[in-house]
């Protein structure tokens, strides 16, 4: 009796267990599909046309800012890079420069972070197209006890902080967590 009570308990953990993660809300695909949203970690290549001193790269700091010359800080956290040219084209504008050609591109993309049964867990470089399969390479694969069928991923989603099961076939988005769990059996 005592041991059919305990392998019940042990399987309504495991089942408990199984259930903790649901799989990946609609807006984890969706997010796929819209504009690049920048935040802390990026690097933004802006050019400003015959303007040579102002050309060059801008890394968006900690508080979600670029610190561009003559007109100080912008706004950059949770904007694409066509609302990063119209801000900086307005600023520069007022008093600067009489009509400002502005273009924003991305220079280097912040980080994804894999924890987990891979073999180096870690904070590794985002390449576009990257998925799942191909982030788990770049941490050097899965562990022998790793679960390699899915993975957790944690992704901000209109400032909203969202995790969600994926196949490993997803792709991977700038400044997502993946996280490969410990297989059962």
């Amino acid at each position: 009796m005592k041991r059919q009570a305990l392998y019940g308990l042990f399987a309504l953990a495991l089942l408990t267990g199984c259930t903790s993660y649901e799989p990946a809300p609609n807006a984890f695909h969706e997010a796929i599909n819209q504009p690049y949203v920048l935040d802390a970690g990026d690097r933004v290549r802006i050019s400003v046309f015959e303007q040579a001193s102002l050309t060059n790269s801008y890394s968006v700091d900690q508080s979600g800012y670029i610190a561009f010359p003559l007109i100080g800080a912008v706004a950059a956290r949770g904007y694409t890079l066509h609302q990063i040219e119209s801000q900086i084209a307005t600023k520069l504008r007022d008093g600067y420069i009489r009509n400002p050609d502005v273009t924003a591109e991305i220079d280097r993309y912040r980080p994804v972070f894999i924890m987990g049964e891979v073999g180096a867990a870690g904070q590794y470089s985002y390449v576009p197209g990257m998925t799942v399969q191909k982030a788990v390479a770049a941490a050097g694969g899965y562990t022998p006890r790793a679960q390699q069928r899915d993975v957790d991923i944690t992704r901000q989603i209109n400032g909203e902080v969202m995790t969600g099961r994926v196949a490993t076939t997803d792709p991977v988005l700038p400044g997502d967590t993946l996280y490969v769990r410990e297989r059962f059996f």
